[in-house]
């Protein structure tokens, strides 16, 4: 699952960037935004429950591959932004589809035997877009590559974090 924990590090890297640049984002916020770089993959519900198991209990035709193309991630997206509190869903809303978008440019970037990505916009279009021919999922440089960029944010923000605690407390 070297991919899964690619797009993990590489969310927390995005999400730990704009809590250094943006005051009001804390570490859950970042939290969301690895959320949203994962929420793509929950196609891989069909190693528990496959295609037609499921259409064997409802009796429909049914495949968990649309959740990973833009707009099952925006359904997803939706559904997760209404599990929050009003107030707090545009915030939610512009994290989780920040993931969202890692996850699928990641992706685009993969080897492919045909040289296009996946449908990325199925159903709206069948269009695939050119490969980015970057990486294999199996490769792991990109792990190595995104777990030192998050280990680098991490020892950052930590600093920072220590720096504005130490200047707050009064000298004795």
């Amino acid at each position: 699952m070297a991919d899964l924990l690619t797009h993990l590090l590489v969310g927390y890297s995005i999400g730990t960037l704009l809590s250094l640049r943006y005051e009001r984002l804390r570490p859950a916020h970042v939290s969301l935004v690895m959320v949203g770089a994962a929420s793509p993959d929950l196609n891989r519900i069909e190693l528990v429950a496959s295609d037609g198991f499921v259409a064997g209990v409802f009796g429909l035709p049914f495949s968990w591959e649309p959740l990973h193309t833009l707009v099952g991630s925006a359904l997803v997206t939706g559904l997760l932004v209404l599990l929050v509190a009003p107030d707090h869903r545009k915030r939610v809303l512009a994290l989780v589809a920040v993931g969202v978008v890692s996850h699928h440019l990641l992706d685009i970037l993969l080897i492919t035997p045909t040289g296009q990505s996946y449908a990325v916009f199925w159903p709206i279009l069948e269009y695939r877009i050119p490969s980015g021919d970057l990486y294999q999922s199996t490769d792991r440089w990109p792990v190595l590559a995104s777990g030192s960029c998050a280990t680098l944010l991490w020892a950052v923000r930590r600093r920072r974090d220590s720096a504005a605690s130490e200047s707050e407390t009064p000298p004795d």
